[in-house]
This record gives structure tokens, sequence and C-alpha cells, in this order.
């Protein structure tokens, strides 16, 4: 195989010589070297940005009496997996932009796409489990306490974890049985499945027959159980009768149907079309529910939940005192 260094000019490789690449190249979001220190210095604030507001909201949950419940021990996980799923990505990210080859090898990439689809899911599943538990919480609320108890909050979090790492393993072993030629440069700033897959040279029918079908299975069930909750959530409210109880009610949902707009939005607009039509306008869609969504997520649950902004002006508050 013939080492370019030039990290936007594809790595030619012989027809006959159908193997596994040693490395991959991440193009990034531009491969204009002018481009690369500025986007650097636009990603880094908004890692660091993401890591402490996500480590504030688990800490001030974790230090607020008031705060544990189920709501915020699900909004505690997902803290921990944004901070996660980041850091999976954003680092090496980081790396790239600073340096000339912009490599990551075949082992790393198939570990970054390992993780990042097991988060990205796990996410999805936190996400449901919120979803579930606002919906005891306003249709079932005398039964809250005994419906939500913590047997069942465990059970939530085993499936939430297991099945998207299952998943996962599933795709990686999949991708790891492909044949790549004719290049190994990745149009994409981290090794994400659809822009490795363009890059096989051999048939991926099975991987995209599972794709859309365990595939759009274990998406749909955590999407399923959101759009379901909601809707009786809804009907549970158009019964009240006032528009305080109305409003109260709405309330408590109105940050968890942000966070879910903003990621199930950009995942369909990504993966919901053919493998063909993948363009560098779906690179700038993956930011918003790779990145965005996780920086966002601690402003969201914080500007708009009085209980959370109490926690974490009692944190404050704490920390000066120390």
């Amino acid at each position: 195989m013939e080492r370019s260094h030039n990290p936007g000019e594809l790595k030619a490789v012989g027809k006959s010589n159908l193997t596994r690449p040693s490395e991959f190249i991440l193009l990034g979001l531009s491969s204009r070297p002018e481009d690369q220190k500025p986007l650097f210095a636009v990603f880094l604030p908004i890692y660091l940005i993401t890591v402490i507001g996500n480590v504030l909201i688990i800490l001030a949950i974790r230090s607020d009496t008031r705060l544990q419940t189920p709501m915020y021990f699900f909004l505690s996980i997902l803290s921990f997996v944004d901070i996660c799923y980041v850091t999976v990505i954003i680092p090496k990210m980081l790396v790239n932009l600073l340096s000339e080859t912009k490599a990551i090898s075949y082992g790393e990439c198939l570990t970054q796409m390992y993780f990042f689809i097991a988060f990205g899911n796990t996410d999805s599943y936190l996400l449901a489990a919120m979803a579930i538990d606002r919906y005891v919480a306003i249709c079932y609320p005398f039964h809250y306490i005994t419906i939500m108890n913590h047997r069942r909050c465990v059970l939530l979090l085993i499936l939430s974890f297991c099945i998207p790492h299952l998943h996962s393993l599933l795709h990686i072993l999949l991708t790891n049985q492909l044949i790549f030629c004719s290049s190994n440069v990745i149009h994409h700033f981290f090794c994400d499945d659809q822009p490795v897959l363009k890059l096989s040279c051999s048939s991926h029918f099975v991987k995209e027959i599972t794709v859309m079908t365990e595939g759009l299975a274990v998406i749909m069930t955590p999407f399923s159980c959101i759009i379901i909750s909601y809707l009786r959530i809804l009907i549970t409210v158009l019964k009240i009768p006032s528009a305080a109880g109305k409003r109260k009610a709405f309330s408590t949902c109105g940050s968890h149907l942000t966070v879910v707009t903003l990621f199930y939005g950009s995942i369909s607009y990504v993966y919901f079309q053919p493998l063909s039509n993948y363009t560098v306008k779906d690179r700038i869609a993956t930011i918003i529910y790779t990145i965005l969504t996780p920086m966002l997520n601690p402003f969201i649950y914080s500007l708009r939940n009085k209980d959370m902004k109490q926690g974490l002006t009692k944190l404050m508050h704490w920390v000066k005192c120390q």
C-alpha cells in the first residue's frame, strides 16, 4: 500500500491487493490546512464545556438529597454517558487537527466505532427510560414510588447498557469481515459506520440488511417507548381541568422533549437514507448529535428545571465555602 503525505489525497491500492488496511486517514470537517487551527479553537472549548457541564450535573444530583429521584438518577447516568460519548470522538479529532498525517490505525478505528455506536444507542435508551419515568410520574402519581422503585430503575439501566453494547459488537464483527481497496481515506472526522462502509469493495449486503432489520429494531424500540409515553402523557394532561395544572405537567417534560428532538432529528437526517447519498452535509448534521447535543444537555436541563438550578446553586455555594 502506498503512503500519501497529503491527507486529502486518495490512497491508491491495486485491485489485486484486496486487503485490510493498517490504517485509515480521517479527512475531518475540512482538508484545507488554513482551517485546521480555527476548527481546533472551536472544538476544544466545546469539549471542555461539555465535560465540565456534565460533571457539574452529576455532582449537583449526587450532593442534593432533593434530587435523589429516578428522573435525576437517569439524568446523572445520561451526563456520564455523554462525557464518554464526546471523549470517544473529540480528543482524536483535536489531535488530527494539529497533525499532518491524520491517521488512525485499523484497530483504533474499529474501537472508536464500537464505543461511538454503543454510547450513542445508550443515550437513546436512557432517554426512553426518562420518558417512561415521566409517564409514570404524570399518569400514575400515587403509585410512582412503587412502580419506579430501585429494582426497576437498575433493570432499565442494565438494559440501556447491555442492548446497545451487544448491538455495537455485532456491527463491529460484520465490519471486520469487509475487504477494503482503492482508498483508505475516510471523508469524516471520526470512524462512523457509513463512511467506513463506503470504502469497502466487498459485498456489504449482509451488513446493510442487518442495519435495516436488527439496527432499525434497536433504534426504534427506545424511540417507540418515547412516542407512546408522550402520547399517554398528552392524553392524561388534556384531562386536567386547570390551565395551571396542564402547564405544571408539561413543564416537567419540556427539557426532555427538547433533547429528544435534537438527538433523534439529527440522527434521522443522517442515517435514514441510502448509503450512496451520504454527503458533506451529513458530516455537519452528525456534529449536532455527537457534539452539540451532549454540550447543550446540561444547559437545557439546568435552565429549564427549577430543582436543577437549586441543586447547582447549592453545589456552587459548597465549593465556595471549601
